[in-house]
C-alpha cells in the first residue's frame, strides 16, 4: 500500500463503509509525504553548479600554476566530502550521498589529473585501484546503495582499462569486487543490488577470458560460481537477482548456438577439454546443489538444464537439434514451475523463453525447404496458436487458485 492509493481510493472506501475517516487519516498518517523528488532538487543543483565550475576549471587548466592545480583537486575534494558529511548529519541523506558521490567522482578525476601533472606513465594499476578500494570503503562506511552501484561500475572500468591498455587482468581488482562487494550484499541482501554484482562479475570474467586466450566456455565456470552463490543467499528474491545475470548469460549462449552453432568453426571455439570442463562444471554444481538443498530450493535445479555441454556434438543437425532440445527444456521447466508456484511474472517468462524457442526452431529447420511467403505464413500462425494457447492455460491455472465467492 503507498500513500497516493489511500488519498486516490481511500474517500471510495469510506464511503463503503469499509474503513471509517478517522482510519483513513490514521493510514495516512503512517505514510509520510515522500520527499525524495524534493530532495533530489538541491543535488541536482551542486552537480549544475560542480559542472559548471569543472568547466571553468577545464578551460583553463594548462594555464594555471601547478600549485594552484593541485590545490583545486585537493579543495573540490575535500569540499565534497566535508559537504557530503555535513548535510548527512543534518538529516539531508539526498544531498550528503550526493555530495559523498560527487567526491567518489573527483577521487577518480584527482588520480588521472594528477597523473598528468606529473606526466606519468601508468604501467601498473596502483591509481586506479585505489579509486576502487575507496569506493569499497565508501560503501561500507556509509552503507549506501548508490555508493555501492558507483563502486561496481568503477572496479569495471579499472579491471577494463588494465585488461585493454595494459594488457593484464588486475586479479585484486576481481577479488576486491567479489570479496568486498559481494560480503556487503551477503550482509545486506537486495535485489537491485543483487543483479549490478552479478553484472559486474560477469563483466570481469568475460574479460580474464579474453585475457587468457582459452576456450569460451570456461566462462560459465566462474558464472555459474556466481550462481552457487546465489543459492545459498537466506533471503529469495536477492538470491534470484544475483543468479539472473548468469542465466540469462547462459540462454542467450544456447540460443546463438542454436542460430550459429551448425559450423564446425564455430564449434570449434568453444570446446575445452573434456575431463577438465565436466570436472569443473561438476563441482560447482555440487556446490550449487549443497545451497539448494539447504534452503529447500531443489525445484530449481532445472536452472542447470542450460548448462548441458551440448556442444560437444559435432556441427550440423545433432548440434542444431541438442541445443533446441536443451532450450525447450528449460523454457518448458519454466513454466511448470511457474504453474506449480502460480507465479504470473513466471508464467509470463516462461511463456516468451518458449515462444522464442519455438522461432528459432522453426526457422533454422525450416528456412531453406519452404518457399518464403509460406514460411513467414505458418510461422506466424504457428507463434500466435503458441501464445493464445499457453495464455489461455495460464488464464485456468490463475483462476483455478483464486478463491470463490460464497
Amino acid at each position: 500500500m503507498s500513500r497516493k492509493l489511500l488519498e486516490t481510493d481511500g474517500q471510495e472506501w469510506v464511503q463503503k463503509g469499509i474503513i471509517t475517516e478517522t482510519q483513513r487519516e490514521q493510514l495516512l498518517a503512517l505514510y509520510p509525504i515522500d520527499t525524495a523528488a524534493i530532495g533530489l532538487l538541491p543535488l541536482l543543483g551542486s552537480l549544475l553548479v560542480g559542472l559548471s565550475a569543472l568547466s571553468v576549471v577545464a578551460a583553463n587548466w594548462q594555464g594555471l600554476p601547478e600549485l594552484v592545480r593541485l590545490g583545486l583537486l585537493l579543495g573540490a575534494l575535500c569540499g565534497a566530502y566535508a559537504g557530503g558529511e555535513y548535510f548527512r548529519r543534518r538529516g539531508n541523506d539526498n544531498l550528503g550521498m550526493g555530495l559523498l558521490a560527487l567526491g567518489l567522482i573527483l577521487f577518480g578525476a584527482s588520480i588521472v589529473l594528477t597523473s598528468q601533472l606529473y606526466q606519468l606513465i601508468g604501467y601498473d594499476l596502483t591509481g586506479l585501484l585505489a579509486w576502487a578500494v575507496a569506493g569499497m570503503g565508501l560503501t561500507w562506511l556509509y552503507r549506501s546503495r548508490l555508493l555501492f552501484l558507483m563502486t561496481a561500475i568503477i572496479s569495471g572500468i579499472v579491471q577494463g582499462y588494465n585488461t585493454g591498455q595494459l594488457g593484464a587482468f588486475s586479479y585484486l581488482t576481481a577479488a576486491g569486487t567479489a570479496l568486498g562487494l559481494g560480503y556487503y550484499w551477503w550482509r545486506r541482501p537486495d535485489a537491485l543490488l543483487g543483479g549490478v554484482l552479478a553484472t559486474g562479475l560477469l563483466w570481469q570474467a568475460a574479460l580474464l577470458i579474453s585475457h587468457l586466450h582459452v576456450k569460451i566456455t570456461w566462462f560459465f565456470i566462474p558464472a555459474m560460481l556466481v550462481y552457487a552463490f546465489g543459492d545459498w543467499q537466506p533471503d529469495r528474491p536477492a538470491g534470484r537477482a544475483l543468479q539472473g545475470p548468469p542465466l540469462v548469460a547462459a540462454f542467450l549462449f544456447t540460443l546463438g548456438l542454436a542460430l550459429f552453432g551448425e559450423s564446425d568453426f564455430y564449434a570449434g571455439q568453444l570446446r575445452a577439454p573434456l575431463l577438465p570442463y565436466v570436472a569443473a562444471l561438476g563441482s560447482v554444481l555440487a556446490l550449487s546443489v549443497l545451497g539448494k538443498r539447504r534452503r529447500g530450493r531443489l525445484g530449481s535445479l532445472t536452472d542447470w538444464l542450460l548448462l548441458l555441454p551440448g556442444f560437444y556434438f559435432t556441427g550440423g543437425l545433432a548440434l542444431a537439434v541438442a541445443t533446441l532440445v536443451v532450450l525447450y527444456a528449460y523454457s518448458g521447466a519454466v513454466l511448470l514451475r511457474a504453474h506449480q508456484e502460480q507465479n504470473q511474472d513466471r508464467v509470463t517468462l516462461g511463456t516468451v523463453l518458449f515462444i522464442l524457442t519455438t522461432a528459432v526452431a522453426y526457422f533454422k529447420l525450416t528456412w531453406g525447404f519452404i518457399d518464403k511467403s509460406v514460411f513467414f505464413l505458418l510461422g506466424g500462425l504457428l507463434l500466435l496458436g503458441l501464445s493464445w494457447w499457453l495464455r489461455r492455460r495460464a488464464a485456468r491455472t490463475f483462476s483455478s487458485s483464486s478463491p470463490t465467492k460464497p
